[in-house]
């Protein structure tokens, strides 16, 4: 075909190319269009507070909640877990991941541009042949070829293969957003809740260590008494029993210490040897989290808002699964020049260039793309139930921190009268002991009682530190 009847076929083809481009410009997107999956939603809580049904707001910010605990260590932790976590810089790094493959996917509707330069030398028969060799043979049959083009080509975008992916992408950046602020809120939780029952901890400690110097001297008072003829022996070894008693719970209270220190550290991301916590004499502030919760607190769940979202990415893959079922058009262009001589090589007279788009349409692949279909769809629904599931555990969790929240309160209360009251008992017993009123059975018994209140009210209080932790994380962080 010679350069009159290319042109001629190229100018031919231009209407149809120009049909094609408004085809293209006003074509549909194949695939369901998305639409958020309905939740039934009661219109108050079980336990209490009144709420309504929300959207998530997980772009909200949520602050520096912790500060309510008005621990100046626990916000320095804080601050330096926002800044070397590893678990939050793992969820940074895929969060840009996501952000790249939009931009990857975005790049589909752009045209694909490149440049190619060759220059061979070949030959036809017996001749040597060389490559890249600019001086001419006087030999038969070799033949020098010089060659610069420029090409381009681009799919249209007819059944919103690419427009669908370009969807599916916002949709997964933006779930990526949603699930990099879960797990700072959850890595901040985690934090807290650590150093909270930490700090409870050292409290303990300092209880027991209190208790073992009170059952030192009942200790000594009672090998007084076996040295004075006044009890027998075997008071003395229930009073070392007592002593010993005392020491085991210490050193087991030191040991979960221990590993809740070892917790922070991790979670701090450095080593437990090189992290240490100096034991604390100040009982931090217990958050009252309000009863009556608004509504905007839920929309600020990150992990629903993710969920929501990846349900999204989903439904959007559905339509690119679907548009593999269609015909692609691809246009492409290309230029340049061609020449068997190097000195004349760039030359009006040597320019080559053609025009032309290109339809293709798969029609046997073994059920691949119906496969591809089906996996889609069943993704999606995967994710719907995800949803689901996430909504109702995200219900779950606030309704079982209120209800702790208001009965760890008031166990609190009876346990610490109950505390008291095993106090009093206690000085009074001991008094008696020491007038010889009753006997140092009844000493044993009084001390357990008041040793075991003490030990319940401290487990009652960490719980109350965990169970306030855990709700604020529930609601989406500071109210």
């Amino acid at each position: 075909m010679n350069l009159k009847m290319t042109r001629q076929l190229n100018n031919a083809m231009f209407p149809l190319a120009s049909a094609l481009m408004g085809l293209v410009l006003a074509g549909c997107a194949v695939g369901p269009d998305y639409v958020q999956p309905k939740m039934d939603i009661p219109a108050a809580y079980k336990e209490t507070g009144q709420w309504k049904s929300a959207q998530p707001m997980d772009e909200t910010p949520r602050g520096d909640w912790w500060t309510v605990c008005q621990d100046p260590r626990l916000n320095q932790l804080m601050d330096t877990l926002n800044r070397q976590s590893p678990t939050i810089a793992q969820a940074e790094a895929q969060y840009r991941q996501a952000q790249a493959l939009l931009r990857q996917a975005q790049s589909g509707l752009f045209p694909t541009v490149g440049v190619s330069a060759s220059a061979t030398r070949s030959s036809n028969g017996s001749g040597s042949s060389s490559t890249f060799n600019n001086s001419t043979s006087g030999r038969s049959g070799i033949n020098n070829s010089y060659d610069v083009g420029l090409n381009a080509s681009w799919e249209a975008d007819i059944w919103g293969s690419v427009r669908r992916s370009i969807e599916a992408g916002r949709a997964q950046q933006d779930a990526s957003a949603a699930q990099l602020a879960a797990i700072r809120l959850s890595s901040q939780a985690q934090l807290a809740s650590a150093y909270l029952q930490l700090v409870v901890a050292d409290q303990q400690v300092k209880q027991l260590q209190e208790s073992e110097n009170a059952f030192q001297e009942m200790l000594t008072l009672t090998q007084n008494q076996v040295a004075a003829g006044t009890v027998s022996e075997s008071n003395v070894a229930l009073a070392e029993s007592q002593l010993k008693s005392a020491q085991a719970q210490t050193v087991d209270k030191r040991l979960t210490r221990a590993q809740l220190e070892h917790a922070i550290a991790a979670a701090l991301g450095q080593t437990p040897s090189t992290f240490s916590l100096a034991a604390s004499d100040l009982e931090p502030h217990l958050p009252q989290i309000p009863a009556g919760l608004p509504s905007t607190l839920l929309e600020r769940r990150p992990d629903i808002a993710a969920a929501e979202r990846t349900i999204a990415a989903a439904n959007a893959q559905i339509g690119v699964a679907k548009a593999a079922f269609f015909p692609t058009l691809t246009l492409s262009a290309s230029g340049g020049y061609n020449s068997n001589s190097f000195a004349d090589w760039i030359s009006l007279p040597n320019r080559i260039w053609s025009l032309g788009p290109q339809l293709a349409l798969t029609v046997f692949d073994a059920g691949l793309r119906k496969a591809k279909s089906d996996a889609a769809i069943a993704v999606y629904d995967a994710s719907v139930a995800s949803y689901r599931f996430t909504v109702l555990a995200a219900f779950q969790a606030v309704e079982d921190n209120l209800a702790a929240q208001s009965m760890l309160d008031q166990e609190a209360e009876l346990q610490t009268a109950a505390l008291a009251a095993a106090r009093r008992s206690e000085t009074i017993t001991m008094n008696q002991y020491r007038a010889g009123i009753v006997d140092y059975i009844t000493v044993l018994t009084v001390q357990n009682t008041r040793l075991i209140a003490e030990n319940n009210l401290w487990t009652i209080k960490n719980r109350q530190y965990v169970s306030s932790v855990a709700l604020i994380a529930a609601i989406g962080g500071q109210w």
